[in-house]
C-alpha cells in the first residue's frame, strides 16, 4: 500500500488485526448458517420450516439495526462489536448445550437464530462506521475492496468446511467452532485502539435522547441527496439482481440438469466473480477517480448480464455471465460503501449504516416473496430477463431526475477533487441538507459487517 503522511503510524497493523479478527468471526457465523440450513432441510424437509428460519434469522436484524445505528453513534463502536460478538457466542454456546442434553425442538433453534440476528443488527452498523476511524481516507476504497474479496472467499470456503464438520461430527460441533471463532475475533479487536467519538450536545448541554438521535438520522438521510439516492440505487439493485440470483440454481436444474456438480459450479462462478471484483478494488482502489460513475456503470452491467442469464442457452455461457454479475456487484458495493464513509459525518455514520443494514436485510427477502412464487408460474429465464430490463430502465430513469443526477454528481470524483455542482441547491462543498460550510467529504484521523447477503441462508 502507498504511504499516507497524514495517516497514523500503526494504521496498517490496526487494519490487519481488525480484518483478521472479523474474518475469523465471519467464518464461524457462516459455518452456523450453512449447518443450520442443512440440518433443518435434512431433518424436516419442510418449506415452511425453512421459511420460518429465514424470518427469524433476518427480520430481527432489520428491526434492531434502527437502534443499533443510534448506539453506534452514541457509544464506543469497538465495545459494541465486542459485546455483540460475545453475546452471539454465549447464545450459540447455550444452544449447543441444550442440544447436547437432548433438547432439539424447533423453537429452540428459531429463538437462537432470532437472538443472533438481533445482535447482528447492533454489530453490523458499528463495524461499517468503525472502518473510517482506523483507515486513512485515501485507502478506504482499497480496504473495502479487500474486505469484499475476503467475504466472497469465505463464501467459497465456508460450505466446504461446514459440510466436513456436519458430516464428520454433528450440528453441535459446528456451534462450538463458532463460539471459538467469535472469541478469537473479540480478542483480536481488543488489540485495536478505537476512540469514542465526541458527541454534540443539545440544549442545556445534555445529549439528545435516543428518539431524538433516531429522528435526526431520518432527517439527515431524507435531506442528504447523495445518501438518499445512493441508498435507493443500492436497494433497487438488491431487489432486481439479488433475488433473481437465488433462482439461478433452479434454472440450472430445470434447463441444464440437476447434477450436483452443475449446481456447485454455479455457486463457485458467482463467488469467484465477487471475490475477483473485490480484489480489483483492493488493488486499483486509490486510482479510481470517478467512483459514482463506476457504481452506476456496475449497476447497468449487472442489469444487462442478468437479462443475458435469461437469454443464455449454453451452460458455460450462463456460468460466465454469473461470474460477471459477481464482479459487477463487488465493483458497485465497495465504492458505494466508501462514498458513504467519506461523505457522511463521523457522528452520523452509525445511524446511516443502520438504515443501510435495513435496506440490505429487507430488500432481498421481500423481493423473494415476489420472485419466488412467480418462478412456479413462469420460467426463470423470463423472470431474469424482466429483472435485468427493469434494472437498466430504473437507472436510466434515475439519471433523468435532475436532483438525483446532481446529488450523485456531488461525489462523482474522489474527495480530493472539488465538486463543481452542489446537490439540490445546497451550498458548494456542503452535503445536501447539511449546514453551510460543512465539508462534502470528511477526512478521518485514525483507529468492515454482515457478509454479503447473497446466499447466506438463515
Amino acid at each position: 500500500m502507498t504511504t499516507d503522511p497524514t495517516a497514523p503510524p500503526a494504521w496498517k497493523r490496526d487494519v490487519t488485526v481488525f480484518l483478521t479478527g472479523q474474518t475469523v468471526s465471519l467464518l464461524g457465523s457462516m459455518l452456523v448458517q450453512y449447518a443450520v440450513m442443512w440440518h433443518l432441510t435434512l431433518t424436516t424437509r419442510s418449506g415452511t420450516v425453512m421459511m420460518w428460519s429465514i424470518v427469524f434469522g433476518m427480520l430481527p436484524q432489520a428491526f434492531v439495526s434502527v437502534f443499533g445505528g443510534v448506539w453506534a453513534d452514541r457509544h464506543n463502536r469497538k465495545l459494541l462489536i465486542m459485546g455483540s460478538d460475545t453475546c452471539i457466542a454465549l447464545v450459540t454456546l447455550g444452544l449447543a448445550l441444550l442440544m447436547t442434553s437432548g433438547v432439539e425442538d424447533l423453537w429452540v433453534i428459531y429463538a437462537a437464530l432470532a437472538v443472533r440476528s438481533a445482535f447482528a443488527g447492533i454489530q453490523t452498523p458499528a463495524v461499517s462506521a468503525l472502518v473510517p476511524q482506523i483507515v486513512p481516507q485515501p485507502q478506504l476504497l482499497r480496504i473495502n475492496g479487500l474486505n469484499q474479496s475476503i467475504q466472497s472467499g469465505m463464501m467459497l470456503l465456508a460450505p466446504v468446511l461446514a459440510a466436513a464438520l456436519y458430516a464428520s461430527f454433528d450440528l453441535v460441533a459446528v456451534f462450538f467452532v463458532d463460539v471459538a471463532t467469535a472469541l478469537v475475533g473479540v480478542g483480536l479487536l481488543l488489540l485495536v485502539p478505537v476512540p469514542t467519538l465526541a458527541r454534540p450536545t443539545g440544549d442545556g448541554g445534555a445529549p439528545p435522547s435516543y428518539v431524538g438521535d433516531l429522528a435526526a438520522g431520518v432527517r439527515y438521510i431524507a435531506g442528504h441527496g447523495t445518501v438518499r439516492w445512493l441508498m435507493v440505487l443500492f436497494g433497487v439493485t438488491l431487489v432486481l439482481v439479488g433475488a433473481p440470483s437465488y433462482l439461478t440454481p433452479l434454472m440450472v436444474a430445470r434447463t441444464f440438469g440437476d447434477e450436483v456438480w452443475k449446481l456447485t459450479a454455479n455457486e463457485i462462478f458467482w463467488s469467484v466473480g465477487m471475490m475477483g471484483g473485490g480484489v480489483a478494488m483492493a488493488v486499483l482502489g486509490p486510482r479510481v477517480r470517478r467512483r459514482m460513475v463506476l457504481v452506476v456503470a456496475s449497476v447497468l452491467v449487472a442489469g444487462v448480464l442478468t437479462a443475458g442469464l435469461g437469454l443464455s442457452g449454453n451452460m458455460w455461457v450462463f456460468f460466465t455471465l454469473g461470474l460477471g454479475i459477481g464482479v459487477a456487484f463487488s465493483t458497485m458495493s465497495a465504492p458505494s460503501m466508501t462514498i458513504l464513509q467519506e461523505t457522511v459525518e463521523p457522528e452520523m455514520q452509525g445511524r446511516v449504516f443502520g438504515f443501510v443494514g435495513i435496506v440490505m436485510t429487507v430488500a432481498m427477502p421481500a423481493s423473494m416473496v415476489v420472485f419466488g412464487p412467480l418462478a412456479d408460474r413462469f420460467s426463470v429465464q423470463s423472470l431474469l430477463v424482466v429483472a435485468g430490463v427493469l434494472l437498466v430502465a430504473f437507472v436510466a430513469g434515475l439519471l433523468a431526475v435532475p436532483t438525483a443526477r446532481r446529488s450523485l454528481g456531488q461525489v462523482a470524483r474522489a474527495p480530493d477533487v472539488a465538486p463543481d455542482v452542489a446537490p439540490d441547491g445546497a451550498p458548494d462543498g456542503a452535503p445536501d441538507g447539511a449546514p453551510e460550510g460543512a465539508p462534502a467529504a470528511v477526512a478521518h484521523d485514525h483507529p468492515p459487517g454482515e457478509e454479503d447477503n447473497r446466499r447466506t441462508g438463515p
